[in-house]
Formats: C-alpha cells, structure tokens, sequence
C-alpha cells in the first residue's frame, strides 16, 4: 500500500483548501491536497456573484465599515451565529479581497463619471467618485445595508480559485487529484491523516499527516433538486461523522437559493436581483414588494424564497411539465450588462434552458443550495473531539452563518477563513509533533477495505445504492423542505431509518477493479442517509422558526429556549444521531431583535448583564436592534 506523509493534508482542493494550503505553504510546511477533481473544476468555481466585505469604494457602498457588514451578518443569521466568529470575519475580510487582488484576481473596478444603476427593476444614476476611480467596486446582494459584493462579473468563484490553483503552483502546494479520502486515520484524541482510495485504479492509500484539513464542500445531493454539483455529497463530513467523535452543527440549516433555474436547478446568480432584477408571477406582475416593502428580491434568501413558496401556493405560480414556477426579469438590464457582467447567466440561459435573457424571462423557483451546518469547529477552525483536525468552508460550522447566510459572505468565508484558520494550523504545526501509529492505520484502512469487500459480495437482499440515494432525495425534498412541520419530518425521519437499515445490504452491479463510480457511491449512501437523518431529525426536534428553518407548526423565532446551535454526533450501531446543544453564541454584542424584514413574532430571551458585553473591551451591547 502506498504511503504518503506530509505536514498538512487538505481534503478539498477548493477555494477554503487552497487557501489553507497557500497559507502553509508560505510558512514552509509541505502540504498536500486531495481533490475529486482537477482543482480548477471544483465546485468554488461555479460560485457566481461575488464576496462581500466592506471596503466602501462605490458610491452605493458610501460609509460601509465592518461594523455595518457585522451587523448585515448577524441579522442575516437570524441571530443564530457566533458573533464573535462574524466580528472576525467582518475585520478581516477587506484585507483578504485586496490580498487576492495583489495575487492577480481581475475585480472589476470603480470607473469615476456618472453611471446609471438600477433597484427594483428601475433605473437611476448614480456618480462614482473621481477618488475612487480604479478601486473593488461592488455590487448589492440580499439582506445588506450597502453595496460590498467584490465581483468579477458573474465569474468569481472561477476567477479566485484560478488565482489560488496558481499559487499552490507558486508554492510548492502537491495537488493529488481523482482521489478520495474514505476514513480518517485517528487514535480516538489525535486525528493523524486519512485512508484516500485513488478514484483511478480503486487502490487505497494511507496519507500520514501532523494536520488534516476537511474542506470539501456542501452535501446538496441529498436533496434532489439541487444546485450542487454531482460531487457536493458530503464525503468530508461523513468521514468526521463516522468516528462518533467529531459533532456536526446545525445540520438542520439548510438554505434554498430563490433563483434556481427550472427544470435544470442551475443557479443564476444572485447578482441578477442585485443589478436590479425583478421576480414577477404567472401574471407578469412583480410581487415581492407586496410582501417585502422596503427589501423586496434583496430581503436574505430564506426570506424571497419563503414569499415565492407563498405565491405559488396561491395559484399564482407559472405551470410547466416540471412544476410550478416563476420569472425573473433581467432583460430592462439591457445587452451590454447582461453580456458582460452577467455573461455566464447568459451563457447558462442560452445553453441550458434555451432562453434569451436579454429578450426573455427566466423561469425559476427556489432550490436547495447551501447548508449552513457543517464540521463543528471553534474559532480557530479547530474541529471539536479530535486535536490536528480543522475544518474550513461550506463543509464546516465555523459559525459565521447561523440559520441563514446572506448572498457574497459564503464565498467570502472560503477566503476569510482560509486564511485565518491557515495562520491558526501553522501555529499548531509550529508547535506540535504527531506519533503516527500504525494501528490507527490499519483500523480506519481496514474498515474501508471491509466495506468494499462487502459491496461485491452478493446478497439474496441485496440493495441498489442508486435507488436508495433517489429514495432519501424525494424523502428530503417531500418532507425537509423550505417548510416543515412535525408530522412530514417524523415521516421523513421514520422513512430515512429504513432507507439507513436497508442501505447494509448495498451490492455492487458492476467489478470493482479500477474506475468505478458506483463503488463511490455505494461507499458514499450510507453516510449521505446519516447526513440526512442529521438534518431531519435535527429539524424535527428545533421546535421554532429560525432563518432558513421554517416550522409551520412553529412559527415563532423561540430565543427564550431555543437561541441554541445544534450538535449532532453518530454514535457506532445507531439509528438517529445524538443530539446535544450549546449556546449559539457566547456573548452576544448585538443582542437579539428584528431582522428588518421577513416578519415573524419573536419569543424574547432573557439574556444576563455578562452575555451583553464584549469579553476584553468592557463594551456594553445595544439592546435595540433595528
């Protein structure tokens, strides 16, 4: 068996991955990443509409400071965030989009003149200051108090892991792509590496390391219809949960992005509504303001998407051999715009859907797209219950999201935590030395070995992981959806427990010598049901409404008992996920109030004096939020 040691390994080869690694890479460490695919076809790089972070160069971003941005995100998170994870990301994310932009990242730049913007589907002008001529510009997104979304057209996430692949050539980064990292490699207190199984010729392989990043990405492909690339199914978080060590946070906060195309589930960017696109229903008729007066398509993504789910249930939605759905509006944009700095929506309209944006409504309704739920970590990016494991990205709740994430900040965070909690590992690598031991390694590689052995062996019972991933999907999308209540989820929960039994007795269709995708799937399902179970079971028990968690049941935002974060952990020969909670945030420098928009009555917290100031500074909280 092949052997493989480095300083720190990075499982994802994303944006958070690379970041990470270019960060260790500096100080001198030999890193190594592991990707599904070649890096630069990782799933960062279908990110779109840009990164927020308050740098104030555009007129319409005037007066933005982290302060306002930190406020944006906590409201955002529907105060289910650690606010002490969003102060940090607020102050650092200005230095980080000028960092990238030193690297060689093409923002696009404020031009001084006059310019004409648009808001709600109307025109006006607006003059960029001649000081400012050249700077980041930035875009609006949803659920902001100003214009801070860095974008280079509707290409960023492309245009910045481009930017850091070339770094990780500049520094010595080694990338090992087509692999999979199956198991972690870890003594029950140290994590020390990961068995990794070459998606080429199906061989495993040990890579020893004193740190293991998880940066994997998201795990929408329990869901059906999805944003998600095929390969966002949770791998990095399935290896954490199985060592019944590592919780999962927040598994229940999942966000479903208002634009996802029909029937395709493409995602157009945010930044259609933030240049000034409308949603408009079966009648041509925009309705958002009806619900959102003052935000209206710009209120935070749980909220557009919960209004348009209202609107279609009025009858009001478009039909289609596909569902429901509704419009939105970009042609008043005009060709130039739209072929320019929203070219790829362009590109995907006309590729995929057959539509002409520039002449032509899109259709689209809402469609899982991110989990704010993730690896658990603290601060520093340091994964709870096991030392040398970190975790950064969409796979891990930091917790700068809460049970909403605003538009721009995930992406963001790719960036913002990578290099934060890069700087956090090369501390500890600084200062730590690892005792690889060899019978850790042959555990975690001979459970793996095991299960595929057991995958090829036929079962008069056996199981097709095919019909199982599809069965969990209409599960998820049928009972786990944008809203919930108590009755669907404990069917979805009841349902997932059977899908979890039956998927033990998987069988393989195929050989599994060399390159087999089914056997990475069939490796992948029952990780991806446990994943779901997380979510469900999780959803079942949060008896409120929080953000992108919307009980029907329970419509309240309940902070008296519930200003809670989630924490899931898998224990071996279980069938649910055991359940624990902490406090959401350890002290709350902007306490709990109204968002601004969304609605929804609030059960108030009685928070003491200490929770309401800053640990350090001796600040004081306001206690009303607006």
């Amino acid at each position: 068996m092949k052997t493989f040691y480095t300083d720190l390994l990075c499982m994802g080869a994303g944006l958070a991955g690379e970041r990470v690694a270019v960060e260790a890479a500096k100080a001198g460490f030999n890193v190594t990443c592991l990707s599904i695919v070649p890096p630069r076809r990782s799933h960062s790089s279908a990110a779109q509409g840009g990164m927020q972070a308050a740098l104030g160069n555009a007129i319409m971003g005037q007066g933005d400071s982290p302060d306002i941005h930190f406020a944006d995100t906590v409201k955002g998170s529907d105060w289910g965030c650690d606010q002490e994870v969003a102060r940090i990301f607020a102050e650092t994310a200005p230095i980080v989009m000028r960092e990238v932009a030193h690297w060689g990242v093409p923002w696009n730049r404020v031009e001084a003149g006059t310019h004409t913007y648009y808001k709600g589907g109307k025109p006006f002008e607006a003059t960029e200051l001649k000081e400012k001529h050249g700077l980041i510009h930035a875009r609006a997104f949803g659920g902001t108090a100003k214009w801070r979304t860095c974008y280079t057209a509707d290409g960023t996430g492309r245009s910045v892991l481009n930017t850091l692949d070339s770094m990780c050539l500049r520094f010595n980064v080694t990338i090992h792509d087509r692999t999979q990292a199956e198991a972690l490699i870890h003594d029950g207190e140290k994590c020390m590496g990961a068995i990794v199984r070459d998606l080429r010729t199906g061989e495993l392989m040990t890579y020893y390391a004193r740190a293991t990043l998880i940066a994997t990405g998201g795990f929408g492909r329990i869901y059906r219809a999805t944003t998600n690339a095929v390969i966002c199914d949770g791998g990095g978080q399935i290896t954490a949960l199985n060592t019944g060590l590592v919780p999962l946070g927040n598994m229940e906060a999942i966000q479903f992005h208002p634009t996802g195309t029909v029937p395709t589930d493409i995602l157009v960017t945010e930044g259609c509504r933030g240049d000034g696109g409308t949603l408009l229903d079966v009648n041509e008729y925009r309705f958002m303001p009806d619900y959102e007066p003052e935000k209206a398509e710009l209120a935070s993504r749980d909220v557009v998407s919960r209004r348009m789910e209202e609107h279609m249930r009025k009858g009001l939605g478009v039909k289609s051999p596909y569902g429901d759905h509704l419009w939105l509006d970009i042609r008043h944009l005009g060709e130039k715009h739209i072929t320019t700095k929203l070219r790829e929506v362009y590109d995907i309209c006309n590729n995929f859907l057959g539509v002409n944006p520039i002449h032509q409504l899109i259709p689209v309704r809402p469609t899982q797209h991110y989990s704010m739920g993730g690896i658990r970590t603290d601060k520093n990016g340091a994964a709870y219950g096991l030392q040398g494991l970190y975790a950064a990205g969409e796979c891990a709740c930091w917790d700068m999201h809460g049970f909403n994430r605003l538009g721009g900040n995930s992406l963001a965070e790719t960036v913002v935590a990578g290099r934060y909690v890069g700087k956090q590992i090369v501390e500890f690598l600084q200062g730590h030395s690892v005792d690889f031991k060899q019978s850790a390694m042959q555990d975690a590689h001979d459970l793996v070995a095991d299960r595929i052995k057991t995958l090829s062996t036929a079962k008069s019972n056996s199981e097709s992981a095919t019909e199982l991933r599809n069965e969990m999907q209409d599960t998820m999308m049928e009972g786990v959806g944008i809203f919930r209540n108590g009755k669907d989820l404990q069917k979805a929960v009841d349902r997932l427990q059977e899908l979890s039994k039956r998927a033990e007795n998987i069988t393989l269709q195929g050989s599994t010598i060399g390159f087999n995708p089914e056997v990475s799937l069939a490796l992948r399902v029952p990780g991806m049901i446990k994943l779901a179970l997380c979510v469900a079971y999780g959803a079942l028990q949060r008896t409120e409404s929080r953000g992108a968690h919307t009980r029907e049941d329970f419509p309240e935002r309940n902070d008296k008992e519930w200003l809670t974060r989630t924490l899931a952990y898998w224990k071996d020969g279980e069938t649910l996920p055991v359940l624990k909670y902490e406090e959401a945030s350890s002290y709350y420098e902007m306490p709990p109030g109204e968002r601004g928009y969304g609605g929804g009555k609030i059960i108030p917290a009685d928070l003491p004096e200490e929770k309401l100031t800053v640990p350090g500074k001796g600040k004081k909280a306001t206690k009303k939020t607006k």
